[in-house]
């Protein structure tokens, strides 16, 4: 992947290289096993527990304000529930061990210097992220790094994929879109369908429905379930300026800093999505490196 151009294009290229790397957790089988253990019920108190366990034992209005895109509804079901069968800081140990677990199980063995040497460089352009605003990021850049190397990668990982959802999150609340109308957008620009993502963050079918309706009243989507032109456009401005907020990474790192992180992050993320430990097309939203 060659890597030029103005911060915001380092910005999506270094997200694009990396977020498999972290989103691999939404997919394995080792972290689903380690909520079982714990007590969780199902996949999405898992799932909830697991993401937003750094922040501490949140209620569900909270931790739908820190995962808007999922239906008020979906939080409630799992949030505070999950806390009684085991601490944030159970949930946080179990989930490092997985990790470890899955990235041990899916990337070659033969890239173990690599790691350590992309570990490095992504924990340095961590460095350069800024909090304010953003609490999962700065939450999660508050663990302390692991021993484990496997572990302590998906930890700089997750801190930056974090911090640019955070500033996705400002993105879409600054153009007036909220969680339900950033899922009925991303499948009009066509990045995943519709049963996907409404399914997976939880939406009934009346809620899309309704969802559809104001976006048409917005004339961002057509009849047909579609951007406009104006869609299309608070779409890129939705995406440019997702980019600009991530653009603290990059400046740390420079130019040079950022190609070597994805010269070294790209083969890795695309053998996780050859392997299909990763699904493409997925409702991460991350395309195929």
């Amino acid at each position: 992947m060659a890597v030029e151009g103005s911060s915001d294009i380092l910005a999506r290229r270094l997200w694009t290289a990396v977020e498999p790397l972290h989103g691999i957790v939404y997919f394995a089988e080792e972290d689903a096993e380690a909520m079982r253990r714990l007590g969780l019920k199902g996949y999405y108190m898992g799932y909830f527990a697991g993401r937003l366990c750094p922040v501490g034992p949140l209620d569900a209005p909270a931790g739908h304000a820190l995962s808007f895109a999922f239906a008020p509804g979906r939080v409630a079901r799992a949030l505070p529930d999950a806390w009684t069968y085991a601490s944030p800081e159970k949930v946080l140990a179990a989930r490092l061990d997985a990790v470890s677990a899955v990235l041990a199980r899916a990337l070659p063995s033969a890239a173990l210097d690599d790691l350590v040497r992309l570990t490095q460089v992504l924990e340095n352009a961590a460095e350069g992220c800024t909090y304010e605003g953003r609490v999962l990021a700065a939450a999660w850049s508050g663990v302390a790094r692991p021993d484990d190397p496997l572990a302590r990668l998906w930890l700089a990982a997750t801190v930056l994929r974090e911090h640019r959802g955070d500033g996705h999150v400002m993105a879409l609340a600054q153009h007036g879109l909220g969680g339900l109308d950033a899922g009925i957008t991303h499948v009009a620009a066509g990045g995943a369908t519709r049963e996907q993502i409404r399914t997976t963050r939880g939406w009934s079918e009346e809620e899309w429905e309704a969802g559809v309706w104001r976006l048409r009243v917005r004339e961002l989507v057509d009849a047909g379930g579609l951007l406009t032109a104006e869609g299309e456009r608070v779409r890129r401005s939705v995406e440019s300026a997702t980019d600009r907020l991530a653009a603290g990474p990059v400046a740390r790192l420079g130019v040079e800093g950022v190609k070597e992180a994805v010269s070294l992050a790209a083969p890795l993320s695309r053998h996780l999505m050859d392997t299909g430990v990763l699904p493409v097309p997925n409702p991460i939203g991350v395309p195929r490196v």
